[in-house]
């Protein structure tokens, strides 16, 4: 694997303009904490490797996100409830964590990978199932293919798709979801299915 991924070059070219900076300290930073770190894609986002994943970054229309693979490890704070990562929305450069802060917590994440220290499991508590509304229920009962995919997929990935269609502010927006999760469920996938590996 090479140290620089084009591919990273590329993904913060497509980025909206706030992102760029952010998403290039992000990356100066992972090489300067441990010049041995690899970047590469991970669920079609950039990750910066060192025996496993140590750190990643994401870029939305309107904030960016950045990823510790062990952070309860690393930093002692569980994923953010309302965005991706541990350190919420970042939209300006201010809001990411002192450069060394972010430099102490990568150097810790590598430590943690390279003395093989594995990421703690089963400290979440199962999803509980979300009541399927009464228009969903009737869509998928209409579409067979639909129904067996949704009643297959886990309680998370089930309230994913309950939670996205049910979060719509205009009726005009939840039909549209509506009809994109009755397309993705007959195709087999799952909300985030863009996420996925390649």
């Amino acid at each position: 694997m090479r140290k620089k991924d084009p591919r990273v070059d590329a993904y913060i070219g497509k980025s909206a303009p706030f992102a760029k900076p952010i998403l290039k300290r992000i990356r100066k930073l992972a090489h300067q904490a441990d010049p041995e770190i690899e970047e590469t894609l991970r669920w079609g986002m950039p990750a910066f490797m060192h025996d496993g994943i140590v750190v990643g970054m994401a870029s939305f229309k309107v904030h960016c996100a950045i990823w510790f693979w062990k952070s309860r490890l690393v930093h002692g704070r569980p994923d953010g409830k309302d965005a991706m990562g541990s350190f919420g929305r970042i939209a300006t450069l201010k809001d990411l964590p002192g450069d060394k802060v972010l430099i102490g917590y990568i150097k810790k994440a590598v430590a943690l990978n390279v003395k093989g220290i594995k990421k703690r499991i089963g400290t979440r508590k199962p999803a509980k199932p979300r009541a399927v509304p009464a228009y969903l229920s009737a869509a998928l009962k209409q579409d067979k293919k639909a129904q067996t995919t949704f009643k297959g997929l886990s309680t998370s990935h089930r309230n994913e798709y309950i939670e996205w269609i049910t979060e719509a502010k205009r009726e005009a927006t939840r039909a549209q979801r509506l009809m994109t999760t009755l397309k993705w469920l007959a195709a087999g996938k799952n909300l985030n299915w863009k996420y996925g590996k390649k």
